[in-house]
């Protein structure tokens, strides 16, 4: 396995990034350490704030500023687990900086989109970044590929997901938040 890349290092690829990021996202819960407060809070009901977001949002805006797009493609279950709730809540910020997130429902892509059972970022449709998670779903940081196989394989799952995802504007009028 190539070597983990995380933190700064993992946020350079964005800005090295010519023209567009774009991930794919299977899981139902992430371990992120700047996320167990804002998420605790979010679970109990309260507001969980941005303080802690405004870092990502930053450089999603500073890139996207650039030219470059940003894309993600959601699978999502019927219902949400409270994680993918979350992250929900969250999309507005996301979208306001520039990201465009699409959501497939999973039951849908299991019948029609074969798509790998992870998750991974592909930059410029030349670099595979697979996300790799240790124990209690904590987020460790990426392996990357840049084999040409290993990214034509992730290419045609973008292309797939992308084609059959909708907007975070349709998924609501299917889904609407519970009041």
């Amino acid at each position: 396995m190539s070597e983990l890349v995380s933190g700064e290092e993992f946020l350079q690829l964005f800005r090295d990034t010519e023209h567009t990021a774009y991930r794919l996202e299977v899981r139902t819960s992430y371990g992120i350490p700047e996320e167990d407060e804002p998420y605790r809070r979010f679970l109990e009901g309260a507001d969980p704030g941005t303080d802690w977001f405004e870092p990502w949002l930053n450089l999603m805006r500073e890139e996207i500023g650039k030219g470059k797009r940003v894309e993600r493609v959601r699978l999502i279950d019927d219902p949400p687990s409270d994680y993918l709730r979350f992250e929900l809540w969250g999309t507005p910020f996301n979208l306001a900086a520039g990201e465009d997130i699409r959501f497939l429902q999973r039951s849908e892509a299991a019948g029609v989109v074969p798509l790998p059972a992870y998750d991974y970022w592909l930059f410029d449709s030349r670099t595979v970044a697979r996300l790799q998670f240790g124990e209690h779903d904590r987020f460790l940081g990426v392996t990357l590929s840049d084999d040409p196989a290993d990214v034509l394989r992730h290419v045609r799952w973008r292309d797939a997901a992308w084609h059959h995802a909708v907007t975070f504007e349709d998924y609501q009028k299917e889904h609407p938040p519970p009041r």
